[in-house]
Parts: structure tokens; sequence; C-alpha cells
């Protein structure tokens, strides 16, 4: 007995070491799909990049692509994967900034969807149902704040080149000269590119796209179950600690556990049942999501380092993401007048939705569907 309980700590430790190993295989996975995406995207538009995107050259419909995307696929970090390597390829920078907004918001649906799963208990829904919208409605504000003043001025896309201008410079000492991580997936990258290359540009290009947006979904969804297993339990205790410290302890803390587990959406979705069993406040936990928004941009910065392509104009919106998510909060909750909008309405929500169910049901299907067609509906008159 005392022989085989001592083996089996090892064990565990093994496994352990096994998963870890797993999760440097999947990042670099996830790398080498970003830039298979650069790639494919820059062989098949070949100079006509920006023709191709003509369609959605407002940033209404941007931020359309960017909400919908997100709510379908529930992940940003995958969607901003997949912007940031049709950025290397050639999607223009100013329109894949309206996409990082809307990814932002369409991430949201995820934690607002387990509140659902309180209904039956009209209190403890009342407050499920606020913690998971306050992250909605911080991100819609951010929304309403950001997009005018980037439509009029640029300032992400002047701040993000500029943050993007310190790394690859003008000269030859850039990041070009010492990217170890662009030289290391290079073989895999070259290696997928040249066997779709015999199809043709265009149709080798398409394919190469999809290969790597298959890979990104088969890296995110891999890299978040290993993540949940080895780090929630973690991530835990980090929030349980750090929650009720101060406003600017749960923002650090919701931007480390983003990072641990590599999902705004399960940060967010472990507060909701916290939230409706009445152990945290809403004011206690809004801080934690404003967090788990700058946490979540990591993936798509990690990304950007090893494109192909304009690799500058990649690394570019990965800031843009950041910076963006960065402003979001010291503007939002570092001016009192805004602060509290966000907790304000999710508590009215919350309570409509608690007295009505058809109202929270109302409420996703508006945010999520019913106001990105009228989006369209709008850009189509521009």
């Amino acid at each position: 007995m005392e022989n085989n309980q001592a083996v089996l700590p090892n064990k565990s430790e093994s496994q352990n070491y096994m998963q870890w190993i797993t999760v440097a295989l999947l990042v670099y996975l996830l790398i080498c799909a970003v830039g298979m995406i650069g790639g494919g995207f820059k062989m098949a538009a070949g100079g006509h990049a920006k023709e191709l995107f003509a369609f959605a050259s407002n940033p209404f419909a941007g931020l359309v692509v960017g909400i919908v995307a997100t709510a379908l696929i529930q992940s940003s970090s995958t969607v901003t994967s997949i912007i940031v390597g049709l950025v290397a390829g050639g999607l223009p920078v100013e329109l894949a900034v309206p996409m990082v907004m809307g990814a932002n918001v369409g991430t949201s649906i995820t934690n607002t969807i387990v509140s659902l799963g309180h209904v039956r208990a009209k209190e403890e829904f009342q407050r499920a149902f606020s913690a998971a919208t306050v992250h909605d409605f911080f991100n819609l504000l951010s929304v309403l704040i950001f997009l005018p003043l980037e439509m009029a001025f640029g300032l992400l896309e002047k701040t993000g080149g500029w943050l993007s201008s310190l790394f690859y410079g003008s000269g030859d000492s850039s990041i070009k000269s010492f990217n170890f991580v662009k030289t290391a997936t290079a073989p895999v990258v070259n290696t997928v590119k040249s066997a779709t290359h015999s199809l043709g540009d265009q149709i080798g290009g398409i394919t190469l796209i999809l290969i790597g947006i298959a890979l990104i979904f088969v890296a995110i969804t891999m890299v978040g179950k290993l993540l949940k297993k080895l780090m929630v339990g973690k991530a835990k205790d980090i929030m349980h600690t750090a929650i009720g410290r101060g406003p600017l302890s749960g923002i650090m803390s919701g931007t480390l556990v983003t990072v641990l587990v590599q999902s705004s959406s399960t940060t967010t979705s472990l507060m909701v049942p916290l939230a409706g069993s009445g152990a945290f406040k809403l004011r206690e936990i809004y801080p934690f999501t404003l967090g788990a928004n700058i946490g979540t941009c990591v993936t798509a910065v990690l990304a950007a380092t090893a494109v192909t392509g304009n690799a500058q104009a990649a690394l570019q919106i990965a800031f843009i993401h950041l910076v963006y998510n960065i402003l979001g909060v010291v503007v939002i909750y570092g001016l009192p007048i805004l602060r509290n909008l966000p907790v304000k309405a999710a508590e009215a929500l919350g309570a409509t939705a608690a007295e009505n169910k058809f109202a929270a049901l109302g409420y996703i299907l508006g945010v999520f569907f019913v106001a990105p067609a009228l989006c369209l509906g709008i850009s189509s008159q521009l």
C-alpha cells in the first residue's frame, strides 16, 4: 500500500508535465495557424486585398462581423486571432478595428447564457443575470465612446501603429532580426503553404486560410480545456482572494485569471454562480470583469509575433485590441460620471428579467442579433 501511495503523486506530476507540454505545442500550433491565414489571404488576394473588402469598408459593417462571429464561435480569442491573420495578409487595419470592438461585445453572450441556469430561483437569477450583463453594458459603452472617436480621429489605429513601430522601427534593428518565434514556425507554415500552392493562387490561398481557421479552433478549444483542468482551481483561489480587496486588485486579478485560462468567457462565467449565490456583490465583481477584457488580448499579441506577410500591421491590430481594452477601463471606470452606468443598467435589467423571463431572452436576441442587423441596415445607407 505504501509503495502504491508513493507512486500516485509521481504519476499525477507526470500527467501535469505532459499536459503543460501539450499546451505549449498547441500554442505553437496556434501561432502557425495564424501565419497560415495571413499567407493564404495574401496568396488568394494578391494585390487586391482592399478591393475584396470594399463591401464592408464602413465601421458599422466591421462591428457587426465582430459581434456575430464571436457570438456564434463563442471565443473572442479565436476571432481576434483570425483577424490578426487576415491583417497580416492585407486586410486594412481601419476595417479590422471595429471588428475587434465587435469581438469584445460578442464574447459577452457566454456568461449571459450561463446566468440562465439560475432562472428557476427569482432572487438568485436576478443577481446572476445582473453580474453577467454588467460585462455586456461595459463593452457596449466602450463601443459607443470609442467607435465615433476612431471614425473621427483614428485614435486607436495611430496608437497601435506607434506601439508596433517601437518593435519594428524603420531600420534593420527591428524585431525581424531576432524573431525566433517566426523562425521556429516557418518550417510548418512553409510546408503547408507549399502543399496548397499546387492548387493555384486563389484556391490554394483559400484552402490555406480554411486550414488555418480549423487549426485555430482546435488549438484554442484544446488549450482552453487543458488550462481549465490545470488552472481553474487556482483561478478560483485568486478570485476569492482578490475580490473585495478593492477595484485595482479586482482588475489585476481578472487580468491574471484570464491570462491563465486563456478565455475571458471562462473568467466571467466563473463569477456568475458566485454572484447568484450571493457570495459576492455586483460592485465587487464588476472590476474583475474589466480585467478579463485586458487578459484576453494576450492571445492575439502572441499570435501577431510570428505571422508572415504584413507582420507590423498584424502586431498593430493586436496592440489596438490591448489599448482599446485598457483605455475602456481607464475612461469608463476612471471617470465617476461613467463608472456606475454599467452597474445601474445591469441592476435594472436583472430586476426586470427576474419579473419577466422573456425580457432576458429578448435582451440576448436584441443585443447580439437584432442590433447587429440594424447596424447593417445603417451601414447600407452610408
